[in-house]
């Protein structure tokens, strides 16, 4: 239910911001504002998105990967959040690009999910444990030499 209001008050947050500084600013430069930070949010998302993936293969396929993507994530959602037309979107991804927030949040979201198991998938290398190999031969007859029958069948006996 949380995010159902959630979904109504952000819209109402956002023009309430855009016909407040839309007012001080005028409308270019607003605009221009709103452009920026979506060109910006596109950049960061990159740069900090390799970041992730560096610290992704430095850990190595042995290493935990769950807080790499977990930040991965969440600079996914702050890059989404800052391409999106408004000042208060744009105020939640910036706080989502920065380590120190993502950190805090995964740390928060940490003490309510529980992870039971992490497997890291490779390549398999053989057929599927599953699999049966088996040679097969085809045992239709050819209806061209098949032998007429002799006697009719039971099926129109009457």
């Amino acid at each position: 239910m949380w995010i159902f209001g959630l979904f109504l008050l952000v819209p109402f947050v956002e023009i309430a911001l855009f016909v407040t500084v839309g007012a001080w600013l005028t409308l270019w430069p607003t605009l221009a504002i709103c452009l920026f930070t979506g060109v910006l949010g596109a950049f960061l998302v990159r740069w900090q998105g390799l970041g992730v993936l560096r610290d992704i293969q430095a850990a190595g396929p042995m290493g935990d990967p769950l807080s790499p993507l977990a930040h991965g994530a969440l600079i996914l959602i702050g890059g989404f959040m800052l391409m999106l037309p408004g000042f208060f979107t744009d105020a939640i991804g910036f706080l989502l690009m920065v380590p120190a927030v993502r950190r805090g949040i995964i740390a928060y979201i940490g003490t309510r999910v529980k992870v039971s198991d992490v497997r890291m998938g490779g390549f398999r290398t053989g057929p599927p444990p599953d699999w049966v190999d088996a040679d097969y031969e085809d045992v239709t007859p050819d209806p061209e030499k098949r032998e007429p029958l002799t006697r009719p069948s039971k099926w129109t006996e009457p």
